[in-house]
């Protein structure tokens, strides 16, 4: 098995992390939603107020996987916790301790900045990932609650209200 090397995203690795992230999105029949551009990418992870941070799975000189990852905050535990945007493996890869190595770099983090949880969605349909996540121990979060989100012209609205 190839050794897999992980590491915080650098400002240089954005094209290949943008292609990665199309290759989820494609994974998961949403590719049409993806907008994001390098110069975004670059805003959100590097620019002034950083809101995300992200690492990469190396076999040799290639990323082969990445994690993009931000803190939230639940008031009710008064602790933080890592929430998990995205982690992708690219297919010729899978079942290479890729993905096993971006969790375990996710768990260090987490344990490192006093965090008591990791936190992720994931699509009902994908069976693999589900089973995925089974290994590591992980178990879905039975909360009862919906999600909802605000965007486009009803945001609009709203601020401009």
């Amino acid at each position: 098995m190839p050794t897999v090397v992980i590491a915080l995203a650098q400002p240089n690795d954005l094209p290949r992390l943008l292609e990665l992230i199309r290759q989820l999105a494609e994974y998961e029949r949403r590719l049409e939603q993806v907008k994001a551009t390098e110069k975004d990418l670059e805003r959100a992870l590097f620019g002034e107020r950083p809101v995300a941070e992200a690492m990469l799975a190396w076999q040799g000189a290639t990323a082969v996987g990445y994690a993009l990852f931000y803190p939230v905050f639940s008031t009710f535990r008064g602790r933080a916790a890592l929430y998990l945007e995205d982690v992708y493996v690219v297919p010729e890869s899978r079942g290479q301790g890729v993905g096993w190595a971006l969790m375990r770099s996710l768990a260090q983090i987490a344990k490192q900045r006093g965090y008591d949880r990791i936190e992720w969605s994931v699509l009902e349909w994908n069976t693999p990932a589900i089973e995925f996540y089974k290994k590591l121990g992980a178990v879905p979060k039975e909360t009862g609650w919906v999600g909802y989100m605000l965007t486009g012209e009803a945001l609009e609205a709203l601020a401009n209200a």
